[in-house]
């Protein structure tokens, strides 16, 4: 459903491979069922505008009778809200390290509460710098964001792991399959993966399209999830004329996007509130060249000019790069290659023992009462 739950995901298969256990606590989520073992959930209430999100209700008996036995070393948080803070406080009782990674640029996202903006974030920052003095140690998913976090005042130990990729599924991906169900033919395909959010870009990246497909007759555009933001953006593809081009595909199964990107040409991406850019590594594991806007995560994931062209925050600029690509294709030969050279540094086994090394760092830390600071 999200990064952070494939993150989440990764390395608890990684770690069970291993021969760790790995219990996981999450809300309960509507008409879903685990098939998991020791995934336990906390009650939730539904919230309809939230696009099938839950908000926990983080308290629970029986939870809290279950986790002393279950002989905890180290306690590993993704959220610093609710159920980030139920994760502080069983660590605190529990005299247990605390360990949170710092998914998501949380400022990029107040425009979903209908309070003042400038208020909201204020408390956010707030909160969060709050929460982080709780921690041990805090994972980031890329170097720009550790950089941001220090420029920021936050001091102490900090790790860059970025989410392994399991490659297999990528590179024994059936393309043919769904070009052959999607119609897509001979039609070069441009594909991009997300949330339909705003903060997303997805509207940059139809107006880039548009550009494009004036010069290019069998270009197509396939989106890949979906949001919110969705009828507002076919309404975007209708307004540029475009919409017969386009493919919202909407969600799909994880195990099936790798499918879905074998099957398309270029990967295409114009989000500048990523963290990490894991769909991103994810097209590259599949064999495309990235063109995507230059903005962090993204650019931790791809050095320009070498698995994909970076360009400037705007449609033309994006529309100027997937010209390149589509027009070249010794340019596109020469991405998909750096791509695949890139990707062994993401394998999943190699950052779950990093991972592993952390958890070892924080247990120590705690033992000498040490803790993440925030400097005003």
């Amino acid at each position: 459903m999200s990064g952070v739950v494939r993150s989440i995901s990764t390395f608890r298969q990684a770690f069970d491979d291993m021969g760790h256990n790995v219990f996981i606590f999450a809300q309960k989520a509507a008409k879903y069922q685990d098939d998991e073992p020791f995934i336990f959930r906390y009650p939730a209430v539904e919230v309809p505008w939230a696009n099938a999100y839950a908000f926990p209700v983080p308290f629970s008996s029986s939870i809290d009778d279950t986790i002393p036995c279950l002989k905890l070393d180290v306690i590993h948080s993704h959220h610093p809200f609710l159920l980030g803070e139920t994760a502080a406080r069983k660590a605190d009782t529990l005299r247990l390290p605390l360990v949170f990674t710092f998914h998501t640029r949380y400022d990029e996202y107040t425009h979903y509460v209908p309070f003042s903006q400038g208020l909201t974030k204020q408390i956010a920052e707030r909160w969060i710098g709050n929460y982080l003095e709780k921690c041990q140690h805090i994972i980031t998913p890329s170097d720009s964001i550790k950089e941001l976090l220090i420029d920021n005042g936050i001091e102490g130990d900090i790790t860059t792991i970025p989410t392994g990729i399991v490659l297999k599924p990528f590179r024994e991906a059936d393309g043919e399959s769904v070009r052959k169900s999607q119609g897509w033919g001979s039609d070069t395909v441009l594909i991009s993966v997300g949330r339909l959010a705003k903060e997303k870009s997805f509207d940059t990246l139809l107006e880039a399209a548009a550009i494009v497909m004036r010069d290019h007759p069998n270009l197509r555009l396939a989106i890949i999830g979906g949001g919110l933001e969705e009828r507002s953006l076919k309404k975007i593809a209708q307004e540029l004329g475009i919409a017969n081009r386009v493919d919202f595909v909407g969600s799909v199964p994880y195990e099936e996007v790798p499918n879905y990107l074998k099957a398309a040409d270029i990967f295409c991406f114009a989000s500048t509130t990523e963290t990490q850019g894991l769909v991103t590594m994810e097209a590259m594991a599949a064999g495309l060249p990235i063109v995507a806007v230059d903005a962090t995560g993204t650019h931790d994931a791809v050095t320009d000019g070498k698995e994909g062209l970076l360009t400037e925050n705007n449609s033309a600029a994006l529309a100027e790069a997937i010209n390149q690509v589509v027009d070249n294709q010794e340019l596109r030969e020469q991405l998909i290659s750096g791509g695949a050279a890139r990707l062994e540094s993401f394998d999943i086994d190699n950052q779950a023992k990093r991972m592993l090394d952390v958890y070892d760092q924080a247990i120590a830390a705690k033992q000498a009462n040490r803790y993440i600071t925030v400097r005003d």
